[in-house]
């Protein structure tokens, strides 16, 4: 009976560690490109974004550089509230980086990490 309940709770708790942080590899790719404006580059510029974009390895998100502006789009058809999750996800990630000024969606329904000064 002891090794059942064990074995139940470490499944759960298997289960909260893998869900609580789903987009670790989005956060990776994101922090790199709100990083790389603080030391690397000015801007990205507005000509030539792809050269810079990133794709997850499950290829579920591109995240393209524009400018001081980082977005991020969900590469496969989503309802609204997809996109609501991710922009609140990426908030309370960057909730306390100064780097960072908003996370918002914008009118083309992807979102925009806003690193402008």
């Amino acid at each position: 009976m002891k090794s059942i309940k064990l074995i139940i709770v470490t499944l759960v708790m298997c289960f909260v560690f893998t869900s609580c942080n789903k987009n670790k590899e989005l956060h990776k790719i994101t922090d790199g490109f709100v990083e790389s404006l603080q030391t690397t580059y000015t801007s990205y510029g507005l000509i030539n974004t792809d050269k810079y974009s990133k794709y997850t390895k499950d290829s579920l998100y591109r995240i393209m550089p524009i400018g001081r502006l980082i977005n991020v789009k969900i590469e496969k058809e989503v309802k609204d509230e997809e996109y609501e999750e991710l922009k609140n996800d990426l908030k309370e990630h960057y909730k306390d980086n100064k780097n960072v000024n908003d996370v918002y969606i914008c009118n083309g329904g992807t979102v925009m990490i806003d690193c402008r000064n």
